[in-house]
């Protein structure tokens, strides 16, 4: 998630009758060789066939575009800042209306939110619910610091201190996350309504085996030894809910981005073969996964047997 910087902003007046003009792009990451960090996000180009994922394409509107950072310049030529992702982009007004994704994931499911078909519509799927909010802004807030960014803080650490502490501070969090989903009646992260808990963490832990356990040296433990209850709510996730799935979960993409743009960290841009597989199917675990299940499990038998003796 990327520091909100607004280009442009819709107009005054109604938003819902302007929120048809906008559109989210698609674009995907650039290698090191030809340097993302000057260049950018990318658009398909007509000579490439073989870029995985349905998604990604040409900027219909602007095919001449080659890269996202002709956007930025589009809205605001004089523009200095990074050229990140997502972007919300007005296409009626030409300008971007947010670089921001805690932003943008609200205004998707509330000005948006009759474009979609009835049975994803509030109520019947409301990511921020009444009478869960606070407890959503209370994890947002350390489940962004600690986790969604911690990853970064630690991967673009640039002294052992700094990487310990950022570290330790991302696995304490996970531990709690942890414990939270362990505990949780589930399937997802507040019971059995999906909120936007589930798609703020889902984004990192998605990610976390392939590419942050070693690209970024967050190799306390992974998700899916060390982490039983995480495993399965992400696994739930992917594969029985259609948004979280392959349609908008590309590893291929996840694994490319992170290994040849961060020629700082991988200058050879070489990108590791596994995990294998990416993630694992429902009902799968891997062997140490499956020991630490039956020593927890033993361990809480045991607790209830002196507890009942001691009582």
């Amino acid at each position: 998630m990327s520091a909100m910087r607004v280009l442009g902003t819709l107009p005054d007046g109604n938003m819902a009758e302007e929120r048809r003009t906008t559109r989210l792009r698609s674009p995907y990451p650039e290698d090191v060789k030809t340097n993302m960090l000057l260049t950018g996000w990318r658009f398909k180009q007509d000579d490439e066939d073989d870029v995985p994922g349905e998604n990604v394409t040409k900027d219909p509107l602007h095919p001449e575009f080659s890269h996202l950072r002709e956007l930025y310049f589009k809205a605001d030529k004089d523009y200095s800042g990074r050229f990140t992702v997502p972007t919300l982009w007005d296409k009626k007004n030409e300008t971007v209306v947010s670089n921001e994704s805690a932003e943008i994931i609200r205004m998707f499911y509330t000005e948006f939110d009759d474009l979609l078909p009835e049975k994803y519509r509030t109520p019947n799927v409301d990511l921020f619910p009444k009478d869960l909010q606070s407890t959503i802004e209370e994890a947002n807030d350390w489940t962004y610091n600690d986790i969604n960014n911690g990853v970064y803080k630690s991967g673009f650490a640039s002294s052992q201190e700094a990487y310990e502490k950022n570290v330790q501070t991302l696995f304490k969090s996970l531990d709690r996350v942890e414990e939270h989903l362990s505990t949780s009646p589930g399937p997802f992260y507040h019971g059995d309504k999906i909120t936007e808990a589930d798609v703020r963490l889902f984004t990192t832990i998605i990610r976390f085996d392939v590419v942050y356990v070693q690209h970024f040296k967050c190799n306390i433990r992974d998700i899916r030894s060390g982490y039983p209850a995480i495993h399965r709510w992400v696994k739930n996730l992917y594969w029985n809910v259609e948004a979280f799935g392959p349609l908008t979960t590309q590893f291929e993409h996840i694994k490319r981005h992170y290994t040849r743009s961060h020629g700082q960290i991988n200058p050879y841009a070489i990108t590791p073969f596994g995990p294998v597989p990416d993630i694992l199917p429902i009902g799968e675990e891997v062997p140490a996964a499956e020991v630490l299940r039956k020593e927890r499990g033993q361990a809480v038998r045991t607790e209830k047997m002196q507890s009942q003796v001691q009582g």
